[in-house]
């Protein structure tokens, strides 16, 4: 099929010996299988069970054994500040809008229709270009585009 190395096995946590990063913006981050390549020029096939979303600093085990390290690109965001922080959160989140929630700032993808609420909302708003790395969902998965939610406090899970 393709003599280039699979990857097939996603983990987190222990980067360590990672040998190589990919960087991916947040929809690149959402994939099951897709040639990639890597920042240093190394071409790969993505190949997991099912559509997964990627985290930044996940780690891809390539069947050759090498490590690939997912990195989040920079982005063209609305960095969200203001007195109202939870009430402004809150607004994003009942529209079902990606959000980065930081101590004294929130992120979002840049949407004129979301901004627009914001700026209603009396958000202090600002544009950037930064990685984007919005909060999973709510049962540990980086996005919510179906109701086969997985492993959760409702369906337990083997080890």
């Amino acid at each position: 099929m393709t003599d280039l190395p699979l990857a097939q096995n996603l983990y987190q946590g222990d980067t360590a010996t990672v040998q190589d990063t990919v960087t991916l913006s947040y929809e690149g981050r959402f994939l099951r299988r897709k040639r990639l390549q890597t920042d240093t020029g190394t071409a790969f096939v993505i190949d997991l069970e099912k559509a997964t979303s990627l985290n930044h600093d996940d780690v891809l085990e390539l069947s050759d054994g090498r490590l690939v390290q997912i990195k989040a690109a920079r982005e063209n965001v609305l960095v969200i500040t203001g007195g109202n922080l939870p009430q402004l959160a809150w607004h994003i989140g009942n529209r079902h809008t990606p959000c980065q929630i930081e101590t004294k700032r929130l992120v979002i993808q840049n949407d004129p229709v979301i901004r627009h609420m914001l700026e209603h909302l009396e958000a202090e708003i600002a544009e950037a270009h930064e990685p984007f790395v919005p909060e999973g969902g709510a049962y540990g998965h980086g996005r919510t585009h179906s109701h086969e939610h997985g492993h959760s406090a409702h369906a337990p899970h083997a080890h």
